[in-house]
């Protein structure tokens, strides 16, 4: 029973430091923090561990929900991936999430672009960011924010967007009927989720309240919660369309990212608008087939068991093949003026 015993402990010891070896990264992280507004916004700089100033800058913009500057430790990966090229990550935590003062439920998608080019304009006076090398990094709704801020300050070096959508609506509708047919809906209960989806759409055009939206909908099993916050930040946004703000963009090098196991986003609308609205030579597409919206591997995603064990003991191991790879490759690419667009 003793040698067991031992035996356990040294095997527990041996995992725990496996644990410990995977979830260390080759990065400096620093707290910062910026006044936006009403709102000090906390945050995060990682930076290379082995090199020195004045390092490149990626600016991260979430996707929806209540994201903290780690993303809950998804992003250092990519910190990596990125200091390995010489540029510091700085990711904020959303309005009202850790550090952060405020209401990200608030804000409108002007509003997430005035945050992010307020964040750009904070690294242009630190002495240890070069301010002629900075790119933004952004996910899922982060595509209606990205065009916004590549339009309106101009010098940005590139632009990474993950699984963006183009316009909200067309979005909200595929991935409905994306969700319903992998969840086996039957036709019944597509009709009726389609009702639910029209009669909300029509109370949003008559700019209705939370309680005729609760009066009007039905919340039953199979319906999408709502609460009086997010129907407020819904409003504000249901129109969002990166259309326009897409064909303001020039001379940004852009890399669009798309995942083929995605029932988020119609990635082939969203590459067909891209290419058509973005100069050729300045657009880069990224297609990781094996991938889901958010670039984890698609068979890890599908396990519950398998997405915790590669979370905490493999985490490089969670994302797509390839992906950190060529992260770091296109920031490299754009700093050397190399990269001339395509297909990867």
């Amino acid at each position: 029973m003793l040698w067991s015993l031992i035996g356990v402990l040294l095997a527990a010891a041996g995992l725990g430091g496996v644990v410990i070896r995977q979830n260390t990264y080759d990065i400096r992280e620093e707290r910062v923090s910026l006044r936006h507004g009403k709102h000090n916004l906390d945050g995060v700089l990682a930076t290379p561990k082995d090199q020195r100033g004045p390092y490149g800058l990626v600016v991260f913009v979430h996707g929806d929900g209540a994201i903290d500057a780690t993303h809950d430790g998804f992003y250092r990966p990519l910190w990596e991936s990125f200091a390995e090229a010489g540029y510091a990550s700085l990711s904020l935590s959303k309005p009202g999430v850790g550090g952060s003062s405020g209401n990200w439920l608030d804000q409108s998608m002007d509003d997430r672009a005035d945050e992010t080019a307020a964040a750009v304009a904070w690294a242009h006076r630190r002495p240890d960011l070069d301010s002629r090398r900075i790119g933004l990094w952004g996910a899922s709704q982060a595509g209606w924010v990205l065009p916004k801020v590549a339009a309106r300050v101009p010098d940005l070096r590139f632009v990474i967007a993950v699984s963006p959508a183009v316009n909200w609506r067309q979005q909200g509708r595929y991935n409905l009927l994306a969700q319903l047919r992998e969840d086996g809906a039957s036709t019944e209960q597509t009709a009726a989720a389609l009702r639910r989806r029209e009669t909300t759409l029509r109370l949003l055009r008559r700019d209705a309240s939370f309680s005729a939206y609760r009066d009007a909908v039905d919340d039953s099993p199979g319906s999408p919660g709502m609460t009086a916050d997010r129907w407020r930040f819904v409003k504000k946004n249901y129109t969002a369309d990166a259309t326009a703000d897409l064909r303001a963009v020039r001379g940004t090098r852009v890399l669009l990212v798309l995942a083929g196991h995605d029932i988020n986003v119609d990635v082939a609308d969203t590459e067909a608008a891209y290419r058509k609205l973005l100069p050729a030579p300045l657009l880069r597409v990224g297609h990781y087939p094996d991938a889901t919206h958010s670039l984890v591997r698609h068979d890890v995603e599908q396990s519950e068991l398998k997405l915790t064990l590669t979370a905490v003991l493999a985490p490089r191991a969670l994302f797509a093949s390839g992906f950190l790879a060529d992260q770091r490759q296109f920031v490299e690419q754009a700093d050397a003026g190399t990269d001339k667009g395509g297909r990867t």
